[in-house]
């Protein structure tokens, strides 16, 4: 991995913070009343418009058949006596908690802290919409998680309790129930896989409390990662978005919901024109899953994956990049059982191409736990195939054990100049200040030409070579060797796997040309 990539992939990070920051919704509820000219709107599914037909291109025909099915979802928290000022009001098992706890707050602003070992209630706002007449709403999860009492509002201002059916933290979908005295208005579901970058869209919500409002732009872009989960998809949307909008629907110039609004990104607090929806493909097959009631449970392997790039692939022998490098097995997973090993890239799985680790993990969250799965694995240059069971996926995924008994050498500062990287022994003393186990085996990285393709490919000093071209080693001499070795083979690249903190990963190191 290389310097610029870690520095992207912080950037990214950061991203992921900032537009969970704002997306969810946090600020005090400010009832606002809905249009009583539309809230006597057909009491059941709308005919969609067929696109914008007014000559002066308004959107008042499509804002008419969808706006009487947006609500407004307010719920009550309890805030524990250490999460009050800038605590979060969900809990530990959010997968946003760690981005919440920084910076949870009323519109963005620390909630007002009371004297210690007293309990307050913390109320936070977002929308939803009505997908069936006899009351079912679709919302985010992180709208209502942790919520002690839920409450709807209608477009027409009647407010009702609400029940959660269901959610799911890893989609950030949830689904809602209220009952009503007549059948309630609805949108239907589009197509986002038809969506364009350059199509128009809607964006319906609450923002800050102040009442059911519209927004219009375009598709940016599809398919943006969050990272903030297997699924992430997300259709980047420049229409405003904001405080409140979290669970509202993104619909296009037909009338048809084809994303639900949940993220944006923002430096100071507001929107920027950069907003992110779950699209629409996507959240329908979740919510038809939720809507039986409880939870979803997704498929877990047990490996640790990266890209494979053209010089990890040159590396290894492959003729071009792709699929999914595993760079651990965690033991005793479905993975380790199977005999799926470090250095496998997985190419397909359940009768799907795997063309990223992004694919791989969203074909094994969507198996069920305890079906038994083909799994396309390159191994030696062969393509062989390996039947998993899948297992049931949990939040506590350890990565592989690595290393074995024996003393280390005495061998020490061994130079490879073709990568320009300086290779040490592991001394007790290198064992203390890396906090690495007695039988941690390895080479360490003491220094990295900054001028040098080591460098450029992302090894840094205190990285430990476990592996040179999926070949263990225990000594510097030993991964001295095997990448002289390596280079002789005439290939362009060495392929390293290297243990980082409490990540193990491959870093393809290319050869010096000549």
């Amino acid at each position: 991995m290389s310097s610029s990539s870690i520095l992207r992939r912080h950037r990214v990070a950061a991203l992921l913070g900032a537009a969970l920051i704002i997306s969810p919704v946090v600020v005090t509820f400010a009832q606002s009343g809905g249009n009583a000219g539309l809230s006597n709107a057909a009491a059941t599914t709308q005919t969609p418009v067929p696109g914008i037909t007014a000559p002066n291109g308004s959107f008042a025909p499509i804002i008419a058949t969808t706006k009487p099915a947006v609500v407004t979802v307010t719920t009550v928290m309890k805030a524990q006596p250490e999460a009050m000022g800038e605590g979060s009001p969900f809990d530990g098992n959010s997968p946003f908690d760690q981005y919440f706890q920084q910076f949870f707050g009323d519109q963005g602003m620390p909630m007002p802290k009371t004297p210690p070992q007293q309990s307050q209630r913390a109320e936070a706002l977002g929308s939803g919409f009505i997908v069936s007449s006899d009351g079912i709403i679709v919302t985010n999860n992180h709208v209502v998680d942790g919520a002690t009492s839920i409450k709807v509002t209608l477009d027409d201002g009647t407010e009702l309790p609400a029940k959660l059916v269901g959610h799911d933290a890893k989609n950030d979908l949830a689904v809602l129930k209220i009952k009503a005295d007549k059948p309630l208005p609805t949108v239907k579901w589009g197509d986002s896989d038809k969506l364009m970058t350059g199509d128009q869209v809607l964006a319906i919500g609450n923002p800050f409390g102040i009442g059911t409002t519209v927004t219009a732009g375009i598709v940016s872009a599809r398919g943006r990662d969050l990272h903030s989960g297997p699924f992430d998809d997300f259709i980047q949307i420049d229409a405003p978005i904001n405080h409140g909008n979290s669970g509202g629907p993104l619909v296009d110039v037909s009338g048809r919901v084809i994303g639900i609004n949940t993220a944006i990104y923002s430096p100071n607090g507001g929107s920027v024109g950069v907003g992110f929806a779950i699209p629409s493909d996507q959240a329908e097959k979740v919510v038809a899953k939720l809507m039986k009631g409880g939870d979803i449970e997704y498929g877990y392997l047990g490996v640790q994956i990266q890209p494979v790039t053209q010089d990890v692939a040159s590396a290894i022998g492959l003729d071009h990049p792709g699929g999914a490098l595993v760079s651990a097995v965690t033991d005793g997973s479905p993975a380790a059982k199977a005999g799926i090993e470090t250095g496998d890239v997985i190419t397909g799985f359940a009768g799907q191409e795997i063309k990223d680790p992004k694919d791989l993990s969203r074909a094994v969250a969507d198996v069920s736990p305890g079906v038994k799965e083909t799994v396309n694995v390159w191994r030696n240059g062969k393509v062989m195939q390996i039947s998993a069971d899948v297992g049931r996926n949990t939040e506590d995924q350890k990565t592989a054990s690595n290393g074995d008994s024996g003393k280390p050498s005495a061998e020490q500062g061994l130079r490879v100049p073709s990568l320009g990287l300086g290779l040490t022994d592991l001394t007790p003393d290198i064992r203390e200040q890396l906090n690495l186990a007695d039988n941690q085996r390895g080479a360490v990285v003491e220094r990295v030409n900054p001028d040098k393709a080591a460098s450029a490919a992302g090894l840094e000093p205190g990285d430990v070579i476990v592996a040179v071209d999926r070949t263990p080693v225990k000594s510097a001499r030993q991964a001295n060797q095997a990448i002289a070795e390596a280079g002789k083979s005439g290939r362009r690249s060495v392929l390293l796997l290297v243990d980082r903190g409490d990540a193990q990963i491959f870093i393809a190191v290319p050869f010096a040309a000549g």
